[in-house]
């Protein structure tokens, strides 16, 4: 089940952020808003799924420091900067450093929306591709040795018999062990089997071991 996504609203200015809140809640979007990094610090490890908005320049702890200490915890977690007039140097500062986009003020509501809705897709989908991968962990962790070196060597591209002789084994022998693997890892054709082990890493593990 996808968890909820909640953008997490951080700015200085009470009405800046009320106003924000305000368009969020008007679209079904659900907020938390906070008047500072500072603030928002003490819980960043209580965030989940969603997006930060944040401010720039804030007293003590800038929107800059707020976004490289996010990166740290949560790199995947997508961020929006809000920036005043004249501080292109500090948005494109912010997009090195990983935000996903950046408003400049005035900005108009559906600017924002728009940012978000991209910001909050791009974190579903970082969701969906995590949990994706934990699942065929969960199954490659379900494999016995040997059927693991049978995964390596089709990954690797080796025909039956080659996997057979790398092995010590009859090819009669892969092709059961390779039909384990099929049923264990719950794919429809060895194509889908393929795509799960280089999803895994699987194939540049392969590569490195020089299978």
């Amino acid at each position: 089940m996808q968890p909820e996504q909640i953008i997490y609203l951080i700015d200085d200015d009470d009405a800046v952020r009320q106003s924000l809140e305000f368009m969020l809640k008007a679209a079904g979007i659900k907020s938390r808003s906070f008047e500072s990094a500072k603030a928002f610090m003490s819980v960043i490890h209580e965030i989940g799924s969603g997006c930060i908005v944040t401010d720039v320049r804030m007293p003590e702890v800038t929107g800059i420091d707020l976004l490289r200490q996010v990166k740290k915890t949560h790199p995947d977690l997508p961020v929006i900067v809000i920036t005043g007039h004249g501080d292109i140097s500090l948005a494109v500062e912010a997009m090195k450093i990983g935000a996903t986009d950046f408003l400049e003020k005035p900005f108009d509501g559906q600017q924002l929306l728009s940012a978000v809705r991209s910001a909050l897709s791009q974190d579903a989908s970082i969701a969906k591709n995590r949990a994706e991968l934990a699942e065929i962990e969960e199954k490659l962790a379900a494999l016995s040795n040997r059927e693991r070196q049978v995964l390596e060597g089709l990954v690797a591209g080796s025909a039956n018999k080659n996997i057979a002789f790398d092995l010590g084994i009859s090819p009669r022998t892969v092709e059961i062990y390779r039909a384990n693997l099929m049923t264990k890892m719950a794919a429809n054709s060895l194509s889908d089997l393929v795509r799960m082990a280089m999803i895994a890493g699987i194939a540049t593990e392969s590569g490195k071991n020089g299978h």
